[in-house]
């Protein structure tokens, strides 16, 4: 069996959904972050949306049918191309994602496609429901959301928020890491699929050109 260089393992985005100054998400995205980087075959690199300073989006297109004119968006899309897939952590917001998430993901397209996203919310209810709402969109991306997600609901919230008890994540760890693991274990099987048939389709191309 051939031995798997860095090369060959997929690269995975950690996308940090929200970009209020009284966020929550650094402390589950820091916490998911030292358990993904636990497993040897993917790599995993932190997106946080503060960095990337995104418009609202105003082109005249997707960039599916039109390149982007915005140079912030093209910077953002060229982030994405180098991932083979992603994990997005979110809040829920009125039942639904962050505006500057849905934001992130309609500035781009072909960056998406044919990739799998999973999901690690937190929030009263887990951010079930912006959860639910994001495997919608990434359906319409042509991507692959998982099955399995992470949320951080309920009482383990309020043990690890600053408005409850303000615990550290390990102390709700019982609760969650299956969880995580069963995700990754998920977004592995998928990133490697949906990498080699990409580099396929390539091929493909290539020798039709």
């Amino acid at each position: 069996m051939a031995t798997t260089t860095s090369t060959d393992k997929p690269r995975i985005g950690v996308i940090i959904g929200t970009t209020r100054k009284a966020r929550f998400a650094d402390k589950p995205a820091q916490w998911f972050m030292e358990l993904a980087r636990q497993r040897e075959d993917m790599e995993f690199e932190l997106l946080d949306l503060r960095d990337f300073d995104l418009p609202f989006f105003d082109e005249v297109a997707s960039n599916l049918w039109v390149p982007s004119e915005d140079p912030k968006a093209r910077r953002w899309q060229e982030t994405l191309a180098g991932f083979d897939g992603f994990v997005v952590v979110t809040g829920e917001y009125n039942h639904s994602v962050p505006a500057v998430l849905k934001n992130a993901l309609d500035q781009a397209y072909k960056e998406w496609m044919r990739k799998p996203m999973g999901f690690v919310g937190y929030g009263g209810t887990g951010a079930a429901r912006a959860i639910e709402h994001l495997r919608g969109i990434a359906v319409e991306l042509q991507m692959v959301p998982l099955r399995n997600a992470v949320h951080i609901g309920g009482g383990e919230f309020m043990k690890v928020h600053p408005l409850g008890e303000n615990g550290p994540m390990e102390s709700i760890a019982y609760a969650i890491e299956p969880a995580a693991k069963a995700m990754l274990d998920e977004l592995s099987w998928w990133a490697r699929a949906t990498k080699a048939a990409r580099a396929a389709d390539s091929n493909q191309s290539e020798q039709a050109a």
